[in-house]
C-alpha cells in the first residue's frame, strides 16, 4: 500500500485523498481539462532572486525595469510562498518527479567521481506527458544526470540543447588565461581536460545518439539565453502548428554564475552586468510569450515563470532576495521562496496575488493531471495537485507546510505561517549549527527571521513534528535511494 505524506497537505486534501479511489482523487478541475490537453511552457530560471523582478519589488532598483515579466504576472496569478529546494539538482529533480529529493538520492549538488542524477526507476513529468501524446522539449541545463542514459531524451523529452551539469563548470578553461584580470593558476596546476573533460553543449533528440555540438566557455556562456530561447521558439511555432499538446521546458541560464549577459546586452542599461543580465532576462521571456500568441495558442497555453533556487552567494555575483534573508543552500526564507507567476487565460485569474504555501514538487502532480496522466502508484509521490487552487476554485493550498531539506540535513519545517529551525545556517558559506532547542519564527511578524518565539508560541512545533514524523516513517516504510546508486536500481521489497 502507497504511503502519501499527508502531515503537509490541507485536512481537506487528506479526507479527499482517503476517501477516493485512486481514479477518482483527480479534483474536477484537472479532469476537465483532459478532453483539451493544454499547452505547457515552464520558463525555469537559475537562481534567480525574490527581489530581482519589478513585481517583487526589484526592477529599476536592480538597474533595469522587466515589464514583460510584470505584466505576464499581472494577466495570471502571483503566489508570494512558493517554495523551492535549497539547491539546483534538488529542485529540478523535485520538479521532474514529484518527490522530495532526499527520497531519490538527488538531494544536493553532484560532486562528480559517481553515478549523478535520476535513475532511471524514477518517472519524470516529460514521461507521463509524453505517454499522453504531447511533444516534450527541453532547453538549457538539465542537472539530472549526464551519463547518456539519464540525459531528457532518454527521460522523456523529444528534443534537447543545453548541458548536461551546470555553468559553474566554464570557469576550469579559463583557469591558465594570462588575459584574464583573475589570477592564472598555471598549466600545472590547473584544470586539465585529460583528468576532467570541458562541460559538453549536446543536441539531441529521442532516439538517436546525442551530438557534442561545443564545449562550454566564457563565449558560450554568454550566448547561451539567446541559444536557449530562439530553439524554444522553433519548437513552439512548429509544434503548435502540427495540432498535438506540448510542454516547453525553458530552463533559462540566468543568474547562474558567471553572470554575464549576451554581447547584444553588454552595456545596455548602463547599470553593469547584472542590470544588463536582468533586461536580457526579461526581453528573452518576451520573446518567448510573443511565440506562444503569434502561433496563436495563447489561449490554451498554461504558463509558468518561476525560479529553482535563491540568490547567488558568492561574490560578484550576489542577488538580492527581497525581504528576506539569506542564500540558496540554506534552509532561510531567501532559500526557499522564489518567484512564480502561473498564467492560463479565461481560466486562471488574472491579478490575483496569494501568500499560500506552494512547493515545487506540486508542479508535478498539477501538471501531470492537467495533461491527463495518472500519477505513479508505486511509490511515494510528495506533489499534491494545486490546479483547483490557481484556477480559484477555492481559495486556500491544498499544501500546508513541507520538510525543508539541504542536502540531507532536514533543517527546517514550515507550516502555514510558521517555520522551525532544527539547524541555523544563515549563508551558503556558513557553517550548519544543530541547535539545542528549536527556533520558531512567525513569517507573517519576522521576515527576517531574527526573533524566536519558541517560549510563548512552542505549541506550533506539535503540527510541525507531525510533518516531520510522518514522512520519516515513510523513509523507513520507503527508503531513499542512495546518492550515486547506478542503474539499474529496483526498491528494495
Amino acid at each position: 500500500m502507497l504511503l502519501f505524506v499527508c502531515a503537509a497537505l490541507t485536512p481537506a486534501a487528506q479526507e479527499t485523498r482517503a476517501r477516493l479511489p485512486e481514479q477518482e482523487k483527480h479534483p474536477e478541475a484537472s479532469r476537465a481539462t483532459v478532453a483539451r490537453k493544454p499547452n505547457i511552457v515552464l520558463m525555469l530560471t537559475d537562481n534567480l532572486g525574490y527581489g530581482e523582478l519589478g513585481v517583487y519589488g526589484g526592477g529599476i532598483l536592480r538597474g533595469a525595469p522587466t515589464p514583460r515579466i510584470d505584466t505576464l504576472a499581472s494577466e495570471g496569478t502571483r503566489l508570494l510562498n512558493f517554495n523551492v529546494e535549497a539547491q539546483c539538482t534538488p529542485s529540478r529533480s523535485a520538479l521532474m518527479t514529484g518527490r522530495f529529493p532526499i527520497r531519490s538520492g538527488t538531494y544536493q549538488v553532484p560532486r562528480g567521481g559517481v553515478p549523478e542524477g535520476l535513475t532511471t526507476w524514477e518517472m519524470t513529468l516529460a514521461q507521463l506527458l509524453s505517454a499522453q501524446g504531447y511533444a516534450t522539449g527541453i532547453w538549457g541545463k538539465w542537472h539530472l544526470g549526464s551519463a547518456e542514459a539519464r540525459l531528457p531524451t532518454n527521460r522523456g523529452f523529444d528534443e534537447w540543447y543545453g548541458i548536461p551539469r551546470t555553468y559553474s563548470e566554464v570557469f576550469w578553461p579559463s583557469l591558465n588565461d594570462t588575459h584574464s584580470l583573475w589570477p592564472s593558476v598555471g598549466a600545472k596546476q590547473g584544470w586539465d581536460p585529460n583528468l576532467v573533460p570541458a562541460e559538453p553543449i549536446y543536441e539531441a533528440r529521442k532516439g538517436e545518439q546525442p551530438r557534442k555540438v561545443a564545449e562550454l566557455d566564457l563565449d558560450r556562456r554568454r550566448a547561451m539565453e539567446k541559444e536557449i530561447t530562439t530553439r524554444a521558439i522553433e519548437f513552439i511555432k512548429r509544434t503548435a502548428h502540427s495540432g498535438k499538446p506540448f510542454f516547453a521546458y525553458v530552463s533559462f541560464s540566468l543568474f547562474h554564475m558567471p553572470t554575464l549577459p549576451n554581447p547584444e546586452f553588454a552595456g545596455r542599461t548602463g547599470n553593469g552586468d547584472w542590470a544588463d543580465c536582468l533586461a536580457e532576462m526579461d526581453y528573452r521571456t518576451g520573446q518567448i510569450l510573443d511565440a506562444i500568441k503569434d502561433a496563436g495558442v495563447e489561449d490554451n497555453t498554461i504558463v509558468i515563470f518561476t525560479s529553482d533556487n535563491g540568490p547567488e552567494a558568492t561574490h560578484p555575483w550576489e542577488g538580492d532576495s527581497g525581504p528576506w534573508r539569506g542564500t540558496y543552500f540554506t534552509a532561510m526564507e531567501a532559500s526557499l521562496r522564489a518567484p512564480f507567476t502561473i498564467r492560463w487565460p479565461g481560466k486562471i485569474p488574472a491579478g490575483r496575488v496569494s501568500n499560500e504555501i506552494v512547493h515545487i514538487v506540486d508542479l508535478f502532480t498539477t501538471l501531470a493531471r492537467v495533461g491527463g496522466a495518472d500519477i505513479p502508484q508505486d511509490r511515494p509521490i510528495d506533489g499534491v495537485d494545486q490546479m483547483a487552487f490557481f484556477l480559484a476554485k477555492q481559495e486556500h493550498s491544498n499544501r500546508e507546510g513541507f520538510p525543508a531539506y539541504v542536502a540531507d540535513r532536514l533543517q527546517a519545517v514550515k507550516w502555514r505561517n510558521w517555520k522551525m529551525h532544527l539547524i541555523w545556517q544563515e549563508n551558503m558559506y556558513d557553517a550548519p549549527q544543530r541547535l539545542p532547542l528549536p527556533k520558531i519564527i512567525n513569517l507573517l511578524t519576522d521576515l527576517k527571521e531574527e526573533r524566536d518565539v519558541l517560549i510563548h508560541d512552542g505549541w506550533v512545533t506539535y503540527p510541525m513534528m507531525k510533518i516531520v514524523n510522518e514522512f520519516e516513517e515513510s523513509l523507513k516504510t520507503f527508503p531513499p535511494i542512495k546518492m550515486g546508486t547506478p542503474d539499474p536500481y529496483q526498491p528494495p521489497k
